[in-house]
């Protein structure tokens, strides 16, 4: 274990800077690694070649993403392109779409728990670019009118200081150019942690959870609801119902990692 503390300076969502303040960014953070040397939040190897900041290039390179072909409605993997899956076959999931970047594999669950649990904020970047890997292919539907990410209740945010979820979509629309209001959907009520409930039970948990804000900015245009794990589906699919009842037209859902 090192005796210098590493030091989290990589922003989660960075402003664009032109090529004077980036030269100087770059001597800066050499001047850092030398001060303080970065260490990977996940294996703590010393961040060297290949490293995605604040992840060594190992462990970004261990991630295992989610390539197509894949169900054209849920995004599930699939050996067959253009199809959909099974289960959306037989019970079409209220989202238009669904699109994660990886497999929720100990690699990514450890790096989402960093990040929403033990304040490493600097991981917003890593994962946030997964996803715009992940959307190169482009999207059944095209480009978003814009990105809304699932909110958390106050109190939770405050005692976690920030919302993954939103970090993860300032991310995504800053690469992409898609524009993201984090001020379209609210909690209406706090919710217990899903993480122990049963898929019948997160969806009475979530259920009414969610509100819009602001009906005008979705009316009629193309919602991507953004989170960090699609698990059951159950927090999305709320987030997707209410915003359908606010006159939304086709809503997507973008996360991280999915559990397969």
């Amino acid at each position: 274990m090192p005796v210098v503390p590493s030091l989290e300076y990589v922003p989660a969502v960075a402003r664009p800077v032109g090529p004077g303040r980036r030269q100087w960014r770059e001597w800066s953070g050499a001047l850092l690694d030398l001060i303080f040397p970065p260490f990977c939040p996940l294996c703590r190897a010393r961040l060297d070649e290949g490293r995605r900041d604040p992840l060594c290039g190992r462990c970004w390179e261990g991630l295992e993403r989610i390539g197509p072909p894949w169900c054209q409605r849920c995004g599930r993997p699939m050996v067959t392109p253009g199809r959909l899956c099974g289960a959306c076959r037989l019970d079409p999931p209220e989202f238009s779409w669904a699109r994660a970047a990886t497999r929720y594999g100990d690699s990514v669950r450890e790096a989402l728990h960093a990040f929403k649990f033990h304040g490493r904020r600097g991981l917003a970047a890593p994962l946030g670019d997964l996803l715009v890997d992940a959307l190169a292919d482009g999207l059944p539907a095209g480009a978003p009118d814009l990105l809304v990410p699932v909110p958390l209740h106050a109190r939770r945010e405050r005692e976690r200081g920030f919302n993954q979820a939103r970090l993860l979509a300032a991310r995504i629309g800053r690469a992409l150019g898609w524009s993201v209001r984090a001020d379209v959907l609210g909690r209406s009520r706090a919710t217990h942690a899903q993480t122990d409930l049963s898929g019948a039970a997160r969806r009475a948990n979530v259920r009414g959870a969610f509100r819009v804000r602001r009906p005008e900015l979705v009316a009629g245009r193309h919602v991507a609801v953004v989170d960090d794990v699609l698990t059951t589906g159950a927090t999305v699919s709320e987030c997707v119902r209410t915003l359908h009842a606010a006159g939304a037209g086709a809503v997507g859902v973008l996360t991280v990692a999915r559990v397969l």
